[in-house]
């Protein structure tokens, strides 16, 4: 079974709720790259991949028994700078019919250029959502949502024994990064939504939880899609964490369709 991962399977969510959706990012000539390009082909998203033979397309192997994983095996190298440079330059043109823009970092080296992205972003008014990944998190200053998971928080401002500690942290965090909001997603425990107006908590909605894998992809996409429409960020927060508990329950890297979310 093939399905799109990372940044597309980011995609295919968002293109699932109805929106018009491009991809960015780097591929190799290799028939995993023929074959992402077929998938979001099917899933509707407009491919504009940038192809580097210097590399293999990235290729994460699931061995599954009995709906448990056993085994994931990666076969990934990072992208060579002049297929970043070209993707700079495509991702600038497509700004000006773009009403939201998300930039997930798997760590893979993809988003070299991040804080490029944002600058030029938000010099066309665009609303920024990151999903970011490792512990420098300077390059992510500037955008106005940043989603990360508890382990992923955890690694950048220290771990916290109380509601009030974790406060404290994330909002000296969104402060230093001069950003809108920081949207802490925390499994079994919901969401918790920090703006300069304080902090909202969301419950978990999960009834069963199969696979958490691209869980946070599904989180990110139903969020942007909402803030595409228009929906006030606590409103879109609480439909990104409806899809969440939804997909939660499917095997595998999955979509939210907008029925479900009725």
């Amino acid at each position: 079974d093939e399905r799109l991962g990372g940044a597309a399977n980011v995609a295919r969510n968002a293109s699932a709720l109805g929106a018009q959706t491009s991809l960015l990012g780097v591929i190799g000539v290799d028939e995993a790259g023929k074959r992402v390009e077929a998938l979001l082909h099917d899933s509707g998203v407009h491919s504009c991949l940038q192809t580097d033979s210097q590399v293999p397309t990235t290729v994460k192997l699931r061995v599954i028994a009995r709906q448990q994983q056993l085994i994931r095996l990666d076969f990934e190298e990072t992208p060579s700078s002049g297929s970043l440079a070209q993707k700079l330059k495509q991702f600038e043109t497509l700004l000006p019919e773009t009403d939201v823009v998300i930039l997930s970092d798997y760590g893979k080296g993809a988003l070299e250029q991040v804080t490029s992205m944002i600058a030029l972003a938000k010099a066309k008014q665009k609303i920024v959502l990151v999903d970011p990944k490792g512990d420098a998190y300077a390059k992510y200053k500037g955008a106005n949502v940043l989603t990360p998971n508890r382990s992923e928080l955890r690694q950048v401002v220290g771990a916290w024994s109380s509601e009030a500690e974790l406060n404290q942290k994330a909002q000296a965090l969104r402060e230093q990064l001069e950003i809108d909001a920081l949207l802490l997603t925390r499994s079994e425990e919901g969401m918790t939504l920090f703006t300069s107006a304080g902090a909202s908590h969301v419950r978990a909605q999960a009834r069963e939880v199969f696979d958490v894998s691209g869980a946070g992809d599904t989180v990110i996409a139903t969020l942007a899609v909402a803030l595409a429409a228009k929906w006030p960020l606590e409103r879109a927060m609480a439909l990104a964490n409806r899809a969440g508990g939804i997909v939660v329950g499917k095997l595998g890297t999955a979509t939210v369709c907008a029925e479900e979310l009725q």
